[in-house]
């Protein structure tokens, strides 16, 4: 399949997804949500992936959508825009494998919502977050006031939504927005040996493990103990299972088969 706006490749069992409209400092606009859209089927599709990347050309992983398009829309228009962006960043939020925001730059506005719609964003020092929507008179429409809350809190989802106000890569390590800072030249190598590391394990219990935590954090405890439960049963039915507890028994390293 080919785009127009992203870069999809494949390094064995990892994807890549790279936003390239650096000339607009890889802007969202509609063009790039079908990109993603597509390309988050074609992902799905691929049962040989175990990891997927996504991240920015140039200097930007994504400074927000594209706010010329947006300025001309009327609020119908304007919600049927948020509802794409909505609807595509949960197909990367529920994607059955997991997905690592390789944040390299600007994460703003629905950047910092598209980083928070995968499971680990690693940052580079030069990286700046934020959710300015409400200093252009709108509020954030992807995502960001249900994600950022979930992620960091109420008292500083508030606090950034309402300040509009940006943030740096160790601020946001320190209130739990990402999970790693490192220094831009080391970037691409820490997430590297991240998708390298999650590849690895059985895939079939990192999937089940991703369904547990997505499922569960939306339930009461003893509803989301029970998710655990099933799918530790699960995972004793596979292949997996048996190679991995063998392998550690022998002291040898194991070579999951997704089975």
């Amino acid at each position: 399949m080919t785009y127009e706006t992203i870069k999809y490749e494949i390094n064995e069992s990892i994807a890549k997804i790279t936003i390239n409209r650096p000339d607009a400092l890889n802007a969202l606009n509609s063009d790039v949500l079908n990109d993603l859209d597509k390309a988050i089927e074609e992902v799905k599709d691929n049962s040989d992936l175990r990891v997927l990347i996504i991240t920015g050309e140039g200097r930007s992983f994504v400074a927000g959508a594209d706010i010329k398009e947006m300025s001309e829309l009327n609020p119908i228009q304007a919600r049927d825009f948020g509802k794409k962006g909505i609807s595509v960043f949960r197909k990367i939020e529920t994607l059955p494998i997991p997905v690592i925001a390789q944040v390299n730059g600007f994460a703003l506005g629905g950047g910092c919502e598209l980083a928070m719609a995968c499971d680990i964003r690693i940052a580079s020092d030069k990286a700046l977050f934020g959710q300015p929507e409400v200093g252009l008179g709108i509020m954030p429409g992807f995502g960001g006031s249900q994600r950022l809350q979930r992620l960091v809190g109420q008292g500083w989802a508030k606090y950034l939504i309402y300040s509009a106000e940006n943030i740096k890569a160790d601020k946001a390590l320190e209130i739990g927005l990402v999970q790693d800072v490192v220094e831009v030249d080391q970037l691409e190598q820490r997430v590297n040996q991240l998708a390298n590391s999650i590849a690895s394990k059985a895939p079939i219990a990192v999937k089940l493990s991703k369904e547990a935590i997505n499922t569960g954090g939306q339930v009461d405890i003893d509803s989301g103990l029970r998710i655990e439960e099933n799918n530790f049963g699960l995972t004793f039915s596979t292949e997996d299972m048996k190679t991995g507890t063998k392998a550690f028994i022998n002291k040898e390293k194991a070579e999951f088969q997704n089975k």
